[in-house]
This record gives structure tokens, C-alpha cells and sequence, in this order.
């Protein structure tokens, strides 16, 4: 097996080791093995394939640390055609969220949700998808 070095913050490491202790695994590198067998297989449901969708993705971070509610607008225009609705509201003292209704394929869907999850600083960010067709919301995908 190829050994790959990651950088990560310290508390990410942290909740890493933390879990893999509290749920049975031999150590990190099998709860990062997992997680990106798990995000890779994510949007690979072939029943989505081809349908229209509607997505939802919620995104939360600190707004007084971080730019991140800049690049969820450039995101929001770069995306423009796939962006039905977008909102954003402040938690709490120091956290906004930004929750976007989408419409597309899941080519299109996995785009916009790839690009959120590699903005720098976000805290979280969860996401579904539902067909929207004739056929009806038979298989639903959904993560964080």
C-alpha cells in the first residue's frame, strides 16, 4: 500500500483519532481511507444519472475570520445558471450559513458541491440531492 502524506489542522487530527478510537478503528489512515471511499462513491449513484435534480447544499463558517461568504457569491455567479435560490443567515455570535437550492445534473451538482467543499475555512458543509422528474424522488443521496 503507497503511504501519502496529508496536511490537516491539528484539531481535525484530533477529531480523526478521537473517532477512530470511540468506534473500533486500528487508527487514522483507515478512517481516512473510508471517508474517501465514501466521498468518492458519493454522486456515483447511476440512478441519477441523467435526471434532472434538485440539490441542497448548506454551508456554515466563521464570518469573522474567514472570507468565505466572498467566495460563496463568486461561487453563486460563477454558477448562475445552476443557483435557483440562495440565503444566508447569521448563528449565533460568529458563524453565517449559506444554504443554496440548485437545479442541474449530478455532474453540475457535484461540481458546485466540490468547489464548496475546497473553499479554505468552511466548517461544514452538507448537502441532498432529489430527483425532480416524472419519475419521482425514488433514490435520494445525501452527505457532509
Amino acid at each position: 500500500m503507497t503511504v501519502v502524506s496529508v496536511s490537516m489542522p491539528d484539531e481535525l487530527l484530533e477529531r480523526i483519532d478521537e473517532f477512530a478510537d470511540e468506534h473500533g478503528y486500528t487508527g487514522r489512515s483507515e478512517v481516512v481511507r473510508e471517508a474517501s471511499r465514501n466521498l468518492l462513491g458519493e454522486f456515483e449513484d447511476r440512478s441519477l444519472s441523467d435526471r434532472p435534480l434538485m440539490g441542497i447544499v448548506t454551508v456554515l463558517f466563521d464570518h469573522e475570520t474567514t472570507n468565505v461568504e466572498e467566495k460563496m457569491m463568486h461561487l453563486r455567479h460563477e454558477h448562475e445558471r445552476l443557483v435557483s435560490s440562495n440565503f444566508h443567515s447569521h448563528v449565533g455570535p460568529h458563524f453565517c450559513m449559506e444554504l443554496f437550492v440548485l437545479e442541474g445534473t449530478l455532474e453540475e451538482i457535484s461540481t458546485f458541491v466540490g468547489k464548496i467543499r475546497a473553499t479554505k475555512d468552511t466548517i461544514t458543509v452538507d448537502y441532498s440531492v432529489t430527483p425532480v422528474d416524472e419519475v419521482g424522488p425514488l433514490s435520494q443521496v445525501s452527505g457532509n
